[in-house]
């Protein structure tokens, strides 16, 4: 059994390629996920109960109990239980942190026989075993063995031509209520919501490929969503995205070296 903290659209295509090896995978996630790619994230069986993602289908479970039923449907149970307090019950065989939140926010090494954080916020050989670079470029899947990834710029990666363009943050604090839904062709400065009196505007002209959902309380400066110049890549909104595939296959990578070491042993 792997345990996956965090089922946002990254982890979702570790999730999904680990399911598909035939490990049993169960997501630990907050009570309240903010995710912009929901059509490609698990975490949304938090508020739907379950989530579909290329016919793979996430199911919220309230107990351990529940969560083996779960796995026998064929289906991947998912808990709320952001502090991970399940782990030190269950013993998994590792635990994957895939909740990106830049810094490590309780997963440490002791946890499970292997243990991976995705991104930067983890020292591989002190924090977590390995750690998986996720800044898109040349090093991105790279496994580490030993120190950080890149830290974090703060700039999200260059799609199309554009970078910081493409993500909005929300423009005030309040409830959002959406105007336009994703996959929609969207144009620079059509209004996508609004969040009490206060318009969100369309960054540039392109396919929505991610909005938080609809009547989320929202922070000012939260991310919110997410625009791709890219107008054929409408039918991608809701598939993993090639950065989620090739981080899954490193997380799979990990724990097949794992698996081999203890054959050999």
């Amino acid at each position: 059994m792997v345990i996956v903290r965090g089922g946002g659209d990254i982890a979702t295509g570790s999730i999904y390629r680990l399911f598909k090896c035939g490990y049993r995978v169960l997501v630990l996630e907050a009570a309240r996920p903010a995710a912009i790619r929901r059509k490609a994230a698990f975490c949304e069986a938090v508020y739907d109960g379950t989530s579909v993602v290329e016919g793979v289908r996430c199911r919220k479970a309230e107990t351990w109990e529940e969560c083996r039923k779960v796995w026998e449907e064929g289906e991947i149970p998912l808990m709320v239980d952001p502090q991970g307090e399940i782990i030190g019950r269950v013993e998994p065989e590792a635990v994957v942190d895939g909740i990106l939140a830049k810094r490590n926010v309780g997963t440490r090494r002791d946890m499970a026989p292997v243990t991976v954080g995705l991104g930067p916020g983890f020292c591989a050989g002190i924090d977590v075993d390995y750690v998986i670079e996720t800044m898109r470029g040349h090093r991105l899947g790279c496994i580490i063995e030993d120190g950080y990834a890149l830290p974090n710029t703060g700039v999200p990666g260059i799609i199309g031509g554009y970078g910081a363009e493409r993500v909005i943050h929300g423009p005030a604090q309040g409830r959002i209520r959406l105007c336009s839904q994703i996959g929609d062709m969207v144009e620079k400065g059509q209004t996508l919501a609004m969040i009490g009196d206060v318009r969100v505007e369309a960054s540039l002209t392109g396919v929505l490929r991610g909005i938080i959902r609809d009547g989320f309380d929202v922070t000012k400066g939260l991310k919110i969503a997410d625009i791709d110049p890219r107008k054929e890549q409408k039918e991608n909104c809701t598939t993993i995205s090639d950065k989620a595939r090739c981080i899954a296959g490193s997380v799979l990578e990990v724990l097949v070296r794992h698996n081999v070491k203890r054959e050999l042993s």
